[in-house]
């Protein structure tokens, strides 16, 4: 089966943010506001939304995806694994939230922030009147308070944000001062994503990592009515500081497999769904008007060679490789179709067309099947056949690589078999081995493979990809890229909030990444989002990307039941 859970497995903890400019987001959603170029403030929070929050429309029904049974977890510390959904967004708020289909950059529990001291210092000023659903003051010591406990309990600290902070400060009741050991302007997105608790509660938990937190007092537009093993339900928080949105109850039904859910989804009984669903036309747009759907990229899926591998390590072998493969027939066999073509930058388009060069030179803009020119460039650099019609190096090795990739995730499967097909037809001998997850994680992580289909985290801006996957300490470097001039742009990047500055430093990595091929990008990973509209309009789409979709992309479905308004 397709996995939703894809990109987040594979990633990890990668979290979003922007650099971005204007928002468009409509109706009474939390602001989206402007960046900075000159260094200081950085974004700003408008008056809070009194436009939405009638409450009179119907009950929405949410199944982000097939999980099974419920667990009565809540805790905001494991939001991003074993928590339920909406225990971040819903329920505990970060402080500001960056989309990655857009550019806009939406304050929550933050109105501004602004860089200072040569950009290690970041100064948050907090949202007036929030207050945490219990009736207390929602204040610049709850910010403090869940960093420290960030820092004393390691474990929880996902993101690894004490590996660049120094300290966190109050700074009066609505000011969080937060000083950095180098300047790392994106890094931020860690910081200001936080999931923040409140201080009078969570002060009593004898281990955050270890507690179910079955009663969550967070400050977000709902709060928990009801759960069971088989169903849990929000209701509206009435007193939410941005508005009361206007659907007044949410309720997340247990499905145990896509094809219970995909048919609930067809048939009107769920209105938002996170799930991979095949043939959609025929098996779900084509049952009502209103059934609709958007799978906007939100990462690259890539063919990754071991580059400590004598032979993969050799641009011309890279080379041969990536133009013996026909991506249209991987897009359409292996992706149904869903997923396009990526950029051989793999700079995520059209999220980010802003940030492409536009003087890079049109053999790097997109890619050629060209499976005999493969074989001319083989053969040019000294490469034979042997007997068995393999390639071999001048030296006599063969060019015979194993490919891993997941065992049950058979859109990669297929995408892997295509690949040794397509690789076999020019004289290139792949092994495909598929592996239970663990194993193929463990085999990247320790750098023991050949070959291996794998994804990149994805964000707003191509920093993000750029720095975990290319960047010499990157979290998904499993090829072991390590280029000077990649580390040093992406260091010049990190240290300045002058986007015009940033995006000389990531035009140069574009041409890398296109030119020597450190990873061979494939297509982009789609982002799997259903919903019906009969009920509610706001709902974002290509025409109006103003966040990400997907009802599983946590704190963003905050947003998107902020704009939703019933139609009648």
């Amino acid at each position: 089966m397709l996995n939703t859970w894809k990109v987040g497995l594979v990633t990890g903890a990668v979290a979003v943010m922007t650099a971005g400019l204007a928002g468009c987001s409509s109706g009474g959603s939390p602001s989206s506001n402007s960046s900075d170029t000159n260094g200081t403030t950085t974004t700003s929070n408008t008056s809070p939304s009194t436009s939405s929050g009638s409450g009179q429309g119907a009950a929405l029904t949410i199944v982000p995806a097939p999980y099974g049974s419920f667990q009565d977890n809540f805790n905001p510390f494991e939001a991003a694994t074993t928590a339920n959904g909406g225990t971040s967004g819903f329920i505990y708020e970060p402080l500001f939230y960056y989309n990655i289909v857009g550019p806009e950059k939406y304050g929550l529990l933050g109105k501004d922030m602004s860089w200072s001291n040569g950009n290690k210092t970041l100064t948050v000023t907090l949202s007036d009147n929030v207050k945490w659903t219990d009736g207390q003051p929602f204040t610049s010591k709850d910010v403090v308070f869940t960093f420290d406990l960030l820092k004393k309990y390691p474990a929880i600290d996902t993101n690894g944000v004490w590996s660049e902070l120094t300290d966190v400060k109050a700074s009066g009741d609505n000011e969080v001062v937060f000083t950095f050991k180098k300047a790392d302007v994106p890094f931020a997105m860690y910081v200001v994503q936080t999931l923040i608790v409140p201080e009078h509660i969570w002060s009593s938990v004898p281990d955050p990592s270890k507690y179910s937190n079955d009663k969550p007092v967070g400050t977000g537009p709902y709060v928990l009515d009801s759960f069971s093993a088989q169903d849990y339900k929000f209701k509206a928080n009435d007193n939410y500081y941005l508005g009361k949105p206007s659907v007044p109850e949410l309720n997340f039904p247990a499905y145990s497999s896509n094809d219970t859910a995909d048919l609930a989804l067809a048939q009107g009984g769920v209105a938002w769904g996170g799930a991979f669903i095949p043939n959609i036309d025929k098996v779900f747009t084509s049952k009502s008007s209103h059934n609709k759907y958007w799978f906007p990229p939100n990462n690259d899926v890539m063919l990754v060679p071991n580059l400590k591998n004598p032979i993969l390590s050799q641009p011309v072998v890279r080379k041969a490789m990536s133009m013996a493969i026909n991506r249209d027939d991987i897009s359409q066999k292996g992706e149904y179709g869903y997923e396009k073509v990526a950029s051989p930058t793999a700079v995520l388009l059209p999220n980010n067309q802003d940030w492409m060069d536009p003087n890079l030179p049109q053999a790097d803009q997109s890619f050629t099947y060209d499976p005999t020119g493969a074989e001319k460039l083989l053969q040019s650099a000294g490469y034979k056949k042997n007997s068995s019609g393999v390639y071999q190096t001048p030296d006599g090795k063969p060019l015979s690589f194993t490919l891993q990739v997941v065992a049950g995730w058979t859109d990669w499967d297929m995408d892997a078999q295509l690949l040794a097909q397509q690789l076999g037809k020019i004289g290139i001998k792949v092994q495909v081995q598929q592996q239970q997850y663990a194993g193929y994680e463990a085999a990247l992580k320790d750098h023991k493979f050949d070959l291996a289909v794998a994804s990149s985290g994805g964000g707003p801006n191509p920093y993000y990809i750029y720095q975990t996957v290319f960047g010499k300490t990157g979290q998904f470097n499993y090829e072991q890229w390590s280029d000077p001039t990649t580390d040093a742009a992406l260091s010049d990047f990190s240290q300045t909030t002058d986007t015009t500055k940033q995006k000389q430093d990531i035009y140069k990595v574009e041409r890398i990444v296109a030119e020597q091929l450190p990873t061979i990008p494939l297509v982009y990973g789609a982002t799997w989002y259903e919903y019906n509209d009969s009920q509610y309009t706001g709902w974002p789409d290509a025409q109006n990307p103003y966040v990400t979709p997907a009802p599983w992309a946590w704190p963003a479905p905050e947003i998107i039941l902020m704009d939703l308004k019933p139609t009648s």
